[in-house]
């Protein structure tokens, strides 16, 4: 049997896809999809997400076939868009027509393939050559952007309901979207839509007990702004989709969460629609936290954000080009996963947009409630005030705490000093690097679980579990907090048979249950930080 190795997937990934066939861990199985035949005819490997192993061997194997051709299908249909990732791009007719500049018959190939990225995002882009910082390697045209006015132009009904009623941009996209998808394959846009999630972990699609989990009082409350938002907008389009006659499972609030959430996590910008759009393909890319080199400064104005603002993003629609074009945030080796930033984001703010969260995030930030008088001496948006990633504080909150922390009648006479990001007195530093210390102190030790609860959750349920059976006895009694996920679960039932397999309805709850336990522990493990930032500070100044 021959193996035969398509533009769009690289040789590396197919050796990788030969051991995750082969290979169980942590609960995964680590599937590989094939296209062709297996007699005499060409296979082509392409690795997918993994997932809970709870279907029986023929249904894993026919499900890959099925997903394996909907992805070939896809990438058919985007190669006769025009999407490409050929460095040839940019050649006039003449150049183009050089037999020396041959073209790969697929849209990937010739900079990028789709491989999976176990510990990096999952599905994503890899180099297929080595590429340098400001080189475009994707362009998709707009006519291939699915947005709301193409969706209305080519569905008249459409069109005309949505004239008819007063809705923001993202509702009209989402009913769009929603229109689109319960056509099914009669859709033109069907072989895209095959490539969107099942479902998607954003705030808006916690319910209680997992808002709840992110114990923190911002979190909590950001989750719940989230879902109030979303079911706002579900209930006023209500009226719109009973009169495009949507059927009831495409009127639920569960599809409208998975299409507003689809909006959040997928959209690229467009200059002509505040809703944006979306990019076959260009969706492809995982996140990346801008480099150090493109973070704005704390103290940056308004003006400098605006005009910095598009080095943040590495892909962009070009006029010019009439397409969505996309560079590379960096240079990369032949092998390595090609990123895309979409912007400057806290964890918080990933998982309330994106539904995931960075291990590692330059950009993350920690708030501690504040005493309503220091508020009053803050020349700085109250946003500002807030511990670093690495623990240490901000420099608004340096300052304006080290003003707070003098006496009254001095604070005039020392004000340029603290504004500044000087230190006022040694006496002062150490009076403020123990009153933060104290706090974070404070908040560590109010909140449910402690750090390393956290961790130990965190190790559980990262084990490879086969049934309902095998949670629940290493859930049980663990915390309060699992007891309580088993219990709004129906998961302490006395009828359970050993061998039932989880729901998919309680992995999903899992998966977003651990979502909540790794942020919280992450911004445990700023305030842990910081007291240690503040520790060493008061040692050397004492």
């Amino acid at each position: 049997m021959r193996v035969f190795i398509p533009p769009y997937v690289t040789q590396e990934s197919c050796a990788l896809l030969v051991w995750f066939r082969r290979s169980k861990k942590n609960g995964l199985v680590f599937e590989g999809l094939y296209l062709g035949q297996v007699e005499a005819q060409p296979i082509s490997f392409y690795p997918i997400t993994p997932r809970l192993c709870t279907a029986s061997p023929l249904v894993v194997a026919a499900t890959e076939m099925e997903e394996t051709q909907k992805l070939h299908n896809f990438l058919n249909w985007a190669t006769d868009l025009g999407i490409s990732d050929s460095h040839f791009i940019h050649l006039n007719e003449h150049e183009q027509q050089n037999p020396n500049n041959h073209h790969t018959p697929s849209c990937l190939g010739q900079s990028l393939s789709i491989s999976y990225f176990p510990n990096a995002g999952g599905r994503g882009l890899c180099a297929v050559r080595d590429l340098q910082r400001g080189q475009l390697v994707l362009r998709v045209p707009k006519a291939a952007l699915m947005t709301s006015q193409n969706l209305m132009l080519n569905d008249h009904n459409l069109a005309v309901s949505v004239s008819k009623f007063d809705m923001s941009s993202t509702q009209i996209l989402t009913i769009a979207l929603l229109n689109e998808v319960s056509k099914g394959k009669r859709s033109w846009w069907y072989p895209y839509l095959t490539q969107f999630p099942s479902n998607y972990d954003i705030l808006a699609s916690f319910d209680q007990f997992e808002i709840q989990a992110l114990q923190v009082d911002d979190a909590i409350w950001a989750a719940e702004r989230a879902l109030e938002k979303t079911k706002t907008e579900w209930e006023s389009a209500t009226a719109i989709m009973e009169q495009l006659m949507f059927k009831p499972h495409y009127m639920s609030f569960k599809a409208w969460v998975w299409a507003s959430a689809s909006i959040s996590s997928r959209t690229m910008h467009i200059p002509w629609d505040s809703a944006g759009c979306f990019c076959p393909v260009g969706d492809f890319f995982n996140y990346a936290a801008p480099e150090d080199d493109q973070i704005l400064s704390e103290d940056v104005t308004a003006a400098d954000m605006a005009a910095t603002s598009l080095r943040l993003t590495d892909g962009v629609f070009e006029e010019e080009a009439d397409a969505y074009c996309f560079y590379a945030r960096k240079s990369y080796k032949k092998g390595d996963q090609v990123l895309l930033s979409y912007g400057t984001y806290t964890n918080l703010e990933l998982l309330e947009h994106y539904g995931f969260i960075l291990d590692t995030n330059p950009n993350d930030k920690a708030y501690v409630p504040l005493p309503s008088d220091l508020y009053s001496l803050c020349s700085w948006l109250l946003d500002s005030l807030y511990i670093h990633q690495n623990g240490k504080p901000s420099f608004a909150l340096l300052s304006v705490t080290r003003l707070w922390a003098t006496p009254t009648h001095l604070q005039k006479s020392v004000r340029h000093l603290a504004y500044s990001g000087s230190i006022i007195s040694n006496e002062n530093e150490i009076i403020v690097m123990e009153w933060l210390s104290d706090k974070c102190s404070l908040v560590l030790k109010n909140l449910p679980t402690s750090i390393e609860e956290d961790e130990l959750l965190l190790s559980v349920m990262d084990k490879d579990f086969g049934s309902v059976i095998e949670v629940k006895n290493e859930l049980l009694g663990l915390t309060d907090e699992s007891h309580t996920f088993l219990k709004v679960n129906g998961l302490l039932k006395d009828e359970i048979s050993d061998g039932m397999a989880l729901p998919r309805k309680t992995i999903r709850s899992m998966d977003k249950w651990k979502l909540a336990i790794w942020w919280r522990l992450k911004y445990k493990m700023m305030l842990r930080d910081c007291v240690s930032y503040c520790t060493r500070v008061i040692n050397d100044l004492s």
